[in-house]
């Protein structure tokens, strides 16, 4: 099968975007209940039209709402399952301290305030995210819904930072059970989603990327816990709602090292580790790779991408205003080019083809977002599609 394409497109971005300040401000004062939702709406919805203003005069054509309806990039779909609840000043002995935010909030005296466990039967009776695409997809014109791109949690988001707690006692028989519900919830989501026009998803996962921390391998190991292992459930999660989509949703999957509320990374290490399962195994169409700095390693990793499937080189960053040189970014996207075409058969000129370029993450993938402004932001994306243009015919 041939490779994906349009979507992803040649300049991409990964979907969080900067708020402005009044966006922020209503967020507070609906949080201190000083403004009614229907007031904070009003303001979600001329933020969200100024930018996709932004994203169509740079060029993006991957439209997103710059997830400025939620406080986190993963808001959206657990909080709108039956079975699960929030849980405030939970306890930290439920929390696997391997897991790099994890430490590093610790090691920082900063207590996780709130989590999500499972405390019943998981259910999908909702969508938090089909209002979401609703409201953006009513901005663009018909022809261009197709290019909204809706980004999506993990799947297996509250399960690695609380392993054996991540759902409570006699609710599920086994992990598995657990697994399996979640699965068929996801199902369901993307089913609503696609009836009502979705063609365009990205799950973002800076999970799997803890998979090539060697302090996480080590904890876990310590702990008695197998990693490889959990890396295989993880993966037949993501296959088990994922098989029989319709072979027009593009489905892609998004690996950082963690991108918090100003410009703080989590964790470091290459794709090495996880390269062969990770790009051979998971049944999605493309790879939004962090690539931005030495800690994601080199693009070695990248000659196990399969020929079917599509890699977006996130070569500029999205935590600092500093804007990259473009002849050095053309150089690392023909440099991953060349090793992509080592194990594949194909020419360095048809490996090209295969590849797209964007920020390694999200702008505000917290609602306070990266150290850079406005201005920075419009720059970077500017220079993404510039970049991109420089290189392909079709960007």
């Amino acid at each position: 099968m041939s490779f994906k394409h349009n979507p992803p497109f040649r300049a991409e971005h990964l979907g969080s975007l900067l708020r402005p300040d009044y966006l922020l401000q209503a967020r507070k004062q609906f949080d201190k209940k000083e403004i009614t939702y229907e007031q904070l709406r009003v303001l979600e919805d001329k933020a969200i039209a100024e930018a996709l203003r932004l994203q169509r005069e740079v060029g993006i054509k991957s439209f997103t709402d710059g997830e400025y309806r939620r406080h986190m990039f993963y808001d959206g779909f657990f909080d709108h399952l039956q079975g699960f609840e929030e849980i405030q000043n939970p306890p930290i002995e439920i929390f696997k301290t391997y897991v790099p935010d994890i430490k590093a909030f610790l090691a920082n005296n900063i207590k996780p305030a709130g989590t999500t466990l499972c405390t019943g039967k998981i259910k999908h009776v909702e969508s938090g995210y089909l209002p979401q695409f609703k409201a953006l997809k009513a901005l663009v014109q018909p022809e261009e819904v197709k290019n909204i791109k809706l980004t999506l949690a993990a799947p297996e988001w509250f399960h690695l930072r609380h392993g054996e707690h991540a759902f409570k006692p006699g609710v599920y028989a086994s992990q598995d059970e657990y697994f399996n519900d979640i699965a068929a919830a996801y199902r369901r989501e993307l089913q609503v989603l696609y009836a009502a026009g979705l063609r365009n998803a990205q799950f973002d996962d800076p999970l799997l990327a803890y998979f090539c921390a060697e302090p996480m391998l080590k904890g876990m190991k310590e702990a008695g816990e197998d990693s490889e292992t959990l890396l295989d459930r993880y993966i037949q999660l993501y296959n088990d709602f994922l098989v029989g989509r319709p072979r027009n949703l593009t489905v892609g999957l998004h690996l950082c090292r963690g991108n918090f509320r100003h410009s703080i990374h989590f964790s470091e290490g290459g794709y090495d580790a996880i390269a062969v399962k990770l790009f051979n195994e998971i049944d999605v169409d493309c790879y939004y790779l962090e690539y931005d700095t030495e800690r994601a390693g080199s693009f070695e990793p990248l000659r196990h991408l399969p020929k079917n499937k599509t890699v977006v080189l996130g070569l500029v960053t999205s935590k600092f205003p500093e804007l990259e040189d473009i002849e050095a970014l053309k150089g690392r996207v023909m440099e991953a080019a060349k090793i992509m075409a080592t194990d594949t058969g194909e020419s360095e000129e048809e490996a090209l083809k295969r590849i797209c370029v964007s920020p390694q993450c999200g702008f505000a993938s917290h609602s306070e977002g990266n150290l850079l402004g406005m201005d920075d932001m419009r720059k970077k994306l500017a220079l993404i599609k510039d970049l991109a243009t420089s290189i392909w015919a079709d960007a």
